[in-house]
């Protein structure tokens, strides 16, 4: 019996040790695979992204920079009075102005430039130029009203016409051409596009009255500049003779001189 009973414990205990399912086996090893294959990807994970942002910490921020432009609002470089419209006198079948002041507000040179959507009946004096730093100028708008449609009132009549001025930074004193906006077109910056608006001139208003000042001071400051330098050299009279002011002095004292001498003889 002992034996019998020894028989079966070795055979249990053989059992046990073979019983042993194949797929725990297999399944702990897969594991532990599993395992070690994930730490690797992780692993491999972290030093993509350590090198994807060594990568752009060592890229030009060009990208961002013009973005970041993009998004900034654009900083005038111009100071215009009115800011956004331009007031005309509403007189049907005639030629009215209109002015605006315009001053540069940048510490370089800046080329102004106007544009409309009219320019068969709208001009500007000028219709361009280049202001110093804190130059200022009046500009005048020249614009042909035409008659009402449809007897519509004459304030209540909306016109379509529009201009538009536009600006760049240039380098130092130069003569205005407007070839400068088509060669540096990725510089230009719209300033504003005004609106045309019509005053009643039969009833003065507080617009009316500043057009009025505006446009009497574009007037004086365009006589100004017709009228010829002074000239600070020496003076030309007669036959291109030269004058010069010591020589005249000089033969105001001489004359002087003999006078004295001929009374004392």
């Amino acid at each position: 019996m002992a034996v019998e009973s020894d028989k079966t414990g070795s055979v249990g205990k053989g059992w046990s040790f073979c019983s042993m399912p194949f797929w725990q086996t297999t399944h702990a090893s897969s594991t532990s695979s599993t395992t070690t294959f994930s730490m690797h990807h992780s692993v491999h994970h972290q030093s993509q992204i350590l090198q994807s942002l060594d990568r752009s910490t060592h890229q030009p921020s060009t990208t961002v920079s013009s973005v970041a432009k993009s998004l900034l609002p654009t900083r005038r470089r111009l100071r215009l009075d009115p800011p956004n419209k331009l007031y005309f006198p509403y007189e049907p079948g005639k030629q009215v102005r209109s002015a605006i002041a315009i001053k540069n507000t940048c510490k370089s040179h800046v080329a102004f430039k106007f544009q409309t959507t009219a320019p068969k009946s709208c001009y500007m004096r000028p219709p361009g130029g280049i202001l110093a730093p804190g130059e200022s100028i009046i500009a005048t708008v020249f614009k042909f009203v035409e008659p009402p449609e449809n007897n519509e009132k004459p304030i209540d009549q909306k016109s379509r016409v529009k201009f538009k001025i536009m600006s760049l930074k240039v380098k130092g004193e130069m003569d205005y051409v407007p070839e400068l906006f088509d060669e540096q077109r990725d510089h230009v910056a719209v300033e504003q596009i005004l609106r045309v608006i019509f005053l009643d001139p039969e009833h003065p208003c507080p617009a009316l009255d500043k057009l009025k000042r505006l446009l009497a001071e574009a007037e004086a400051a365009l006589e100004a500049r017709k009228k010829p330098p002074e000239e600070t050299g020496p003076r030309v009279a007669g036959e291109g003779l030269v004058i010069d002011e010591w020589k005249e002095r000089r033969e105001r004292y001489l004359a002087r001189q003999q006078v004295e001498v001929v009374d004392s003889v």
